[in-house]
C-alpha cells in the first residue's frame, strides 16, 4: 500500500509531552526544537530537537506565562518572552553562571512581538514599532544594541536558512519589508507589495500572516503568498503566489500555482518542490517551479502530480488531534506529541508521470534519484518502450547534459586550483557531484551491461541503444569509455555481425584506443581481420612497435606479435627470450616449438649457427626445449 503514496511522513518522529499534559508547546524553526514547557511553581521545560545532542531539559523560575521561548544556535543561550516589554535570558555556555538576566526594548510605549536569533549571540527583537538588533554579552550578562530600525509593524517573519526578517506594514499590511542579517550587521533589503484578491467596495482585505511562508527553493529565496479565491475576479480556484526575493535588487512576483481548488491550505517545500496541503480534502499537491509552462512573463504551474493524501502514520489519536505545519518539510501533531519531517518518495511517481521527458526533468532535480533513474532507464529498455528509440535518445540526452555541467564545472575548478592561489580562485567551490549526475560507470554497471544479456530482446535493438548512448555522449562532447565500445564489440560478435563491426570501425563510429585494439586482437580466431584491424588501430594511436609487440605479447598474442614484428621489418633485432618466456606462458609446447624453430632460423640466417649466444640468456629454453622434444629436435648446424 505505502508503495502509492509520493508524500510520507519521517519514519522516526521527535516524539514530545503531548499538549495535554504541557501548558504551552512552542516550535523553534531555527534549531528545529521543540519546547514543551509545564508551569506551576517551577517552570519545566523539556527540549526536543532532531538528534539527542540537541535535546535538553532544565528548570527555570515562574516568572509568569511563557510566549516564546527559544535557544541561540548550537544550544548556548535561551531567551524567554513573558511579557511585552522585555526578554530574559540564560546562560547555557559551560563554565558560565547559569543565572538568568533580563533586556526592555529601547523604543517606549512599544510592545514586542517576538525575536529571533541571528547567530548564536545575535538576536533580533521586534516590536510594533520597529526592530532592535542586538549583541548578547553572556560574561557581562548583558546586551549591546548594534542597530536599529523604526517601522511600524503587524506581524513578523523568519527564514533562519537565510538570516531573512520579513516585516508586515501599512494599514493592510501586504507591503512586506525585508531586512538581512549577517554576522553582527543588518541591510535593508527592498520592499515590495503583495497584490491582494480584488474585493468589492467598500470592503478591504488585509494580508494575513497566516497566507505568507517563506522558503528555500532551488537556493533561491521566495515568499508564498497564499491567494485566496474571490468572486469578483471569477478565478476558478485559490492559488499560491511566489515572491523572488534577491539579496539585491527588487522583489518580483515569478511564479503562480494553480491550486484548482478553494478552502484551506498550508505549504510546505520538501526537496525543492512546493507541496501544498488541503484541509477538506485532505490531500496534497506537489509544483515543481522548474518545470516550466510559460504563459507570458509569469510562470504558471499546474501540480505535477495527481492530488494524493500523504501515507498515513498509525498512532494513537486524541479527541483534539490538529497538525500545525512549520517550514521548511515539518509536520507537527501538539496533540499527539510528534514532530515528523515530511518527505517525497520518488518511486510511486514513475507511474504517475508517463512521458519519460518529464519524468526525468522531475528525477534529475530530486536530492535521492540515482537509483530510481537507473531503474526507470533498464525499465524503458526492456518494457514498454521497447521500439521507441526517439523516448530513449530524449532520456540519454538528459542525463548527459547534467554529467556534463558537472564535468565543466569539475574542470574550471581543476584549472582555477592549478593556476596557484589568485583573488579568483578563492571564490571557485569544488562542484559537488550530486545523485543526478550519472556517468559512464553507472550506465554500464546498473543498465547497458545487463540489458545486452537480456533474453527475448532484438539484438538490432540492443546495438541501436548502445550506439544512440554513444551519439549522446558524442553530442556533449563527453570522452566515451572505451568499456562502452567494448560492449558494442562483443554483442556485434555475439550475433556474428561481422559486417557491422568492420564498417564501425572502418568509418570510426568506434573511436581508437588500445584496450579496444587488444580486444579486437582477441578475436583474430573469431574472425581473422581483426587482427589487422586491431594493428591498423595501434598504428593510428602512434603507438611505438615495442609497445605493440608488448600490448600483444601482454595478450599472449605471441604468434601474433611476431607476425607484427616481421610486417614491420624488425624481426632480426628483436629478443628472442622475451618471446620465449611468452610462449612458455602460455604453457602451449606447439606454440613454444614454433617460436623457438623461429629464433634458431632467424640465428642459422644472420650467423650460420641456430644456436644461441650466451648474451641471449635463453638456456634455460633450450634445456625445456631438449626436455620436451628431445636433443635430435634442436636444429643442427648446416655443414659446409
Amino acid at each position: 500500500m505505502s508503495d502509492e503514496f509520493y508524500l510520507e511522513l519521517s519514519e522516526n518522529p521527535v516524539q514530545f509531552e503531548n499538549a495535554s499534559s504541557v501548558n504551552n508547546v512552542f516550535f523553534d524553526e531555527a534549531n528545529k526544537q521543540v519546547f514543551a514547557v509545564r508551569s506551576g511553581g517551577a517552570t519545566g521545560v523539556v527540549v526536543k530537537g532532531p538528534d539527542d545532542k540537541s535535546s535538553v531539559a532544565f528548570r527555570m523560575d515562574d516568572k509568569g506565562e511563557v510566549k516564546c521561548i527559544k535557544f541561540s544556535l548550537g544550544n548556548k543561550i535561551l531567551a524567554v518572552q513573558r511579557t511585552t516589554k522585555s526578554v530574559d535570558f540564560i546562560n547555557f555556555i559551560p563554565d558560565y553562571p547559569h543565572l538568568e538576566f533580563s533586556h526592555e526594548c529601547k523604543t517606549k510605549n512599544a510592545s514586542i512581538l517576538g525575536f529571533c536569533w541571528t547567530s548564536w549571540n545575535e538576536v533580533v527583537f521586534v516590536t510594533d514599532q520597529g526592530i532592535e538588533f542586538y549583541q548578547v554579552l553572556p560574561d557581562k550578562r548583558t546586551l549591546k544594541l548594534l542597530k536599529s530600525q523604526s517601522i511600524n509593524v503587524n506581524w513578523y517573519m523568519y527564514c533562519p536558512e537565510t538570516a531573512v526578517l520579513l516585516l508586515s506594514t501599512t494599514v493592510q499590511g501586504n507591503v512586506l519589508q525585508p531586512f538581512a542579517f549577517k554576522s553582527a550587521t543588518m541591510s535593508k533589503m527592498s520592499k515590495f507589495e503583495i497584490e491582494l484578491p480584488a474585493v468589492p467596495k467598500p470592503a478591504k482585505l488585509s494580508l494575513s500572516e497566516r497566507d505568507i511562508a517563506v522558503a528555500t527553493i532551488y537556493d533561491q529565496l521566495y515568499v508564498m503568498y497564499l491567494k485566496h479565491h474571490s468572486r469578483a475576479t471569477n478565478s476558478p480556484g485559490a492559488e499560491v503566489v511566489l515572491y523572488h526575493l534577491p539579496r539585491e535588487g527588487t522583489c518580483r512576483k515569478t511564479h503562480v500555482l494553480k491550486l484548482n481548488t478553494t478552502g484551506k491550505f498550508a505549504l510546505n517545500v520538501v526537496d525543492n518542490l512546493v507541496v501544498v496541503h488541503h484541509q477538506s480534502s485532505q490531500s496534497s499537491l506537489i509544483y515543481d517551479i522548474k518545470l516550466r509552462e510559460l504563459d507570458g512573463a509569469l510562470n504558471v504551474h499546474q501540480p505535477v502530480l495527481p492530488a494524493q493524501s500523504i501515507n498515513p502514520y498509525k498512532i494513537h489519536l486524541t479527541d483534539s488531534s490538529s497538525w500545525s505545519v512549520f517550514q521548511p518539510d515539518i509536520i507537527i501533531s501538539a496533540s499527539e506529541g510528534y514532530l515528523w519531517y515530511l518527505q517525497v518518495k520518488l518511486q510511486p511517481t514513475l507511474k504517475l508521470l508517463r512521458d519519460k521527458g518529464k519524468l526525468m526533468d522531475f528525477l534529475l532535480r530530486r536530492r535521492d534519484c540515482k537509483m530510481v533513474i537507473l531503474s526507470v532507464c533498464s525499465q524503458m529498455l526492456t518494457e514498454g518502450d521497447k521500439g521507441n528509440l526517439s523516448v530513449v535518445a530524449t532520456v540519454f540526452d538528459k542525463l548527459n547534459q547534467v554529467y556534463k555541467e558537472y564535468l565543466d564545472a569539475e574542470q574550471v575548478y581543476t584549472a582555477a586550483m592549478e593556476s596557484g592561489p589568485s583573488r579568483s580562485s578563492t571564490s571557485y567551490k569544488r562542484p559537488v557531484r550530486t545523485q543526478a549526475v550519472i556517468d559512464q560507470s553507472d550506465m554500464y554497471t546498473h543498465v547497458l551491461s545487463d540489458f545486452t544479456e537480456k533474453k527475448g530482446v532484438k539484438h538490432k535493438f540492443i546495438i541501436a541503444v548502445l550506439m544512440e548512448y554513444i551519439r549522446s555522449l558524442n553530442q556533449f562532447q563527453i570522452p566515451v569509455q572505451h568499456y562502452l565500445y567494448e560492449l558494442v564489440i562483443k554483442t556485434l560478435v555475439q550475433h556474428n555481425l561481422f559486417y557491422m563491426l568492420h564498417q564501425f570501425l572502418q568509418y570510426h563510429v568506434l573511436s581508437d584506443s588500445k584496450p579496444l585494439a587488444c580486444l579486437l586482437l582477441s578475436l583474430e580466431s573469431t574472425y581473422p581481420p581483426a587482427h589487422q584491424l586491431s594493428l591498423d588501430m595501434l598504428k593510428r594511436l602512434s603507438t611505438a612497435n615495442d609497445e605493440i609487440v608488448e600490448v600483444l605479447l601482454s595478450k599472449q598474442q605471441v604468434l601474433g606479435a611476431l607476425r607484427f614484428i616481421r610486417s614491420v621489418g624488425a624481426h632480426d633485432n628483436i629478443s628472442a627470450r622475451k618471446f620465449l618466456d611468452a610462449a612458455r606462458q602460455t604453457n602451449d609446447t606447439m606454440l613454444f616449438y614454433t617460436i623457438f624453430r623461429f629464433f634458431e632460423q632467424r640465428n642459422m640466417r644472420l650467423r650460420g649457427n641456430p644456436g644461441f649466444n650466451q648474451g641471449e640468456h635463453c638456456e634455460e629454453h633450450v634445456a625445456y626445449f631438449k626436455q620436451v622434444f628431445g636433443e635430435n629436435a634442436l636444429m643442427k648446424q648446416a655443414t659446409a
